[in-house]
Formats: C-alpha cells, sequence, structure tokens
C-alpha cells in the first residue's frame, strides 16, 4: 500500500500568547477569524504584524489563532537570514534558547527574547492514521514528491499523532519552492 499525504505549504506566521496580542492590539483585544485552515481548530486571522530583526523588518505577517502559551515567529530560513534572527530549526513549541524579535502591532510592541524557529517538516496524523501507515509518534521518516521537473525527498520529517489533527505533511516556502509544490500536491512516506 502507498502512504501517501497532502503536503501543504505553510508560510511565515505568528502565533501569539494572549499577553502579547494585548500589547499588540491593546486590552481585551480578540483575534478575527478570517478562515479554518486544514488542522481542526487551527485558522487565520485579519490582524497582521511587523517582525523587526537586526537587518530590517517582515511587514503583514500573518497571525494564526487561537493564543498559544508562548509567541512564536515561524519563519523560512531565508526570511530569518534576511532580517538577521537566529532560526533554529525546531518543532512547534519548542522555542527555548531559539531566535529574538521585536513586534509590533497598532497598539505596541513586543521583544521577544526568544520564539523565532524555522518549523521542522512534519506530519500530522491521527492514531487511526498512523495505525493505518504503520507510523508512531515522533517517528522520523522520509517523504518522496513527484512534482514535474523538480522531484525531491525529504528526510528528517517528523510524524506527530495527536487525536485532534488531520493527515497533512507541513513544509516551509523554501522546500515548497525546491520542490514546485502547488495545492493539491500529494507526497509519498517513506518509512
Amino acid at each position: 500500500m502507498k502512504k501517501t499525504v497532502l503536503v501543504e505549504t505553510s508560510a511565515r506566521h505568528i502565533h501569539l500568547s494572549k499577553q502579547d496580542l494585548e500589547t499588540l492590539f491593546g486590552a481585551g483585544y480578540e483575534l478575527t477569524y478570517v478562515k479554518e485552515l486544514s488542522q481542526p481548530g487551527q485558522y487565520a486571522c485579519k490582524e497582521r504584524v511587523t517582525v523587526v530583526g537586526p537587518k530590517r523588518t517582515l511587514e503583514n505577517v500573518s497571525i494564526l489563532g487561537p493564543t498559544r502559551n508562548a509567541t512564536q515567529v515561524e519563519l523560512s530560513l531565508t526570511d530569518a537570514r534576511s532580517i538577521g534572527c537566529a532560526s533554529p530549526i525546531r518543532e512547534s513549541g519548542d522555542i527555548e534558547g531559539s531566535g529574538a524579535c521585536k513586534l509590533v502591532g497598532p497598539a505596541g510592541e513586543v521583544e521577544i527574547p526568544c520564539g523565532v524557529i524555522a518549523a521542522k517538516r512534519h506530519i500530522h496524523c491521527t492514531p487511526e492514521d498512523a495505525e493505518k501507515y504503520g507510523l508512531t509518534d515522533k517517528q522520523i521518516v522520509s517523504v518522496k514528491i513527484d512534482c514535474e521537473g523538480r522531484s525531491i525527498t525529504f528526510g528528517d520529517v517528523v510524524v506527530r499523532v495527536n487525536p485532534t489533527y488531520a493527515l497533512a505533511m507541513h513544509i516551509d516556502t523554501d522546500e515548497s519552492n525546491a520542490g514546485s509544490v502547488v495545492s493539491g500536491t500529494m507526497g509519498e512516506i517513506l518509512a
């Protein structure tokens, strides 16, 4: 059986803590829902902020909801280098000792001492999907993507299993461009 997975490009974005959201947009502020994302409960928001690094800034960076316990800025390595921020490759939520930056919103600014990461490529799957494909949580696999003129195999893909997930692989824009990934691209998991 072929183990196929939808490959999605995760562009630069920010997850904000409630405290940082209120500093950037005002006391009591709530994120404005725009559209549901592929992972249940996650959504794109109307709000945007500016990410300031030592070299330059990235304006109109998307915020994803809902709020989280800690603020996290997910950039491609190209984005991070262009603004002069350290951006270690990490799983989401693993921000200890990661890069620093300043966030600027309409009501204020926040200096985050850590939280800038390049998200490690990963596959979200339910326990049922994992069982069907013979995968386990935190397992490292490869995924082959056959795109015309740019077939590529990504190694070091971490499997993340949770009943709240929907089956999909997430890569950043650098990785997406390397494989000419477009909407609807499917990959084959090589476990």
